[in-house]
């Protein structure tokens, strides 16, 4: 039986541009490999309503779980709560309960929760809140759309507190055999590997340090034992 399937849309036009580097694609892959769902597909998009509508919809269709990033804080170009809620054909107005996780936060800091910090509390009428112990705003789940703001340190707290509640399947494992030696002259026996095992995943990554050139080559399953046997022919193939 296979794994769950997961897609990650990576929203925020300061993405596209350059001038923020995103991290929350690479954090969620590794969380979500370690409870076995599998990361299939990453989709970076600008900030424009009907194109986060449109990818939400393609990618809830066709995946088990999706994550989203970015777009839900104070200010004007936020707007993908909008933008998620139209996916899923809801209504969108700003929550009692969310309102409440605000206006506590800000009493604790004595901070006016005005118009603009009160755009982070809607949320669609049958979300789920999502906990955010770092900045309080909660982020949502609405069907198996997960919707998390674009702050690395507070995505990955939105990410460890929706994991909990996904059913994965098997972890996925991996091997790794370093070779002082170019894809060039080991693409016929890893292609030779391949049709021998075709149950493992087999990545070719070449390097360059110290003047050194080589490849590591990644090997890639649920089942370890596999793994080792993957591994053990390919050094027999190699003649290592």
């Amino acid at each position: 039986m296979s794994n769950p399937s997961a897609a990650m849309l990576v929203i925020g036009d300061e993405i596209l541009s350059g001038r923020t580097r995103d991290s929350n694609m690479h954090y969620l892959a590794g969380e979500l490999t370690k409870i076995g769902i599998d990361l299939k597909e990453a989709r970076f998009i600008a900030d424009d309503h009907v194109t986060i509508m449109e990818t939400v919809k393609s990618l809830s269709a066709v995946h088990d779980q999706v994550f989203t990033s970015g777009g839900i804080g104070p200010t004007h170009d936020d707007i993908t709560a909008e933008a998620v809620a139209a996916a899923f054909e809801t209504s969108i107005s700003i929550r009692a309960d969310a309102r409440a996780i605000l206006q506590a936060h800000y009493d604790r800091q004595g901070v006016e929760l005005n118009e603009a910090r009160l755009r982070m509390a809607r949320i669609p009428k049958e979300a789920n809140l999502i906990d955010n112990p770092i900045s309080a705003a909660p982020g949502f789940s609405l069907k198996n759309v997960h919707v998390m703001a674009g702050v690395p340190s507070i995505c990955q707290a939105m990410i460890a507190s929706v994991l909990p509640s996904l059913t994965g399947g098997a972890p996925l494992l991996s091997q790794t055999l370093r070779l002082e030696r170019g894809e060039g002259d080991i693409a016929e026996p890893l292609s030779k590997l391949a049709n021998l095992f075709s149950d493992v995943l087999i990545g070719s990554y070449p390097f360059q340090k110290d003047g050194n050139y080589g490849t590591n080559i990644v090997l890639r399953s649920t089942d370890e034992h596999r793994i080792s046997q993957a591994k053990q022919q390919l050094k027999k193939l190699l003649d290592l």
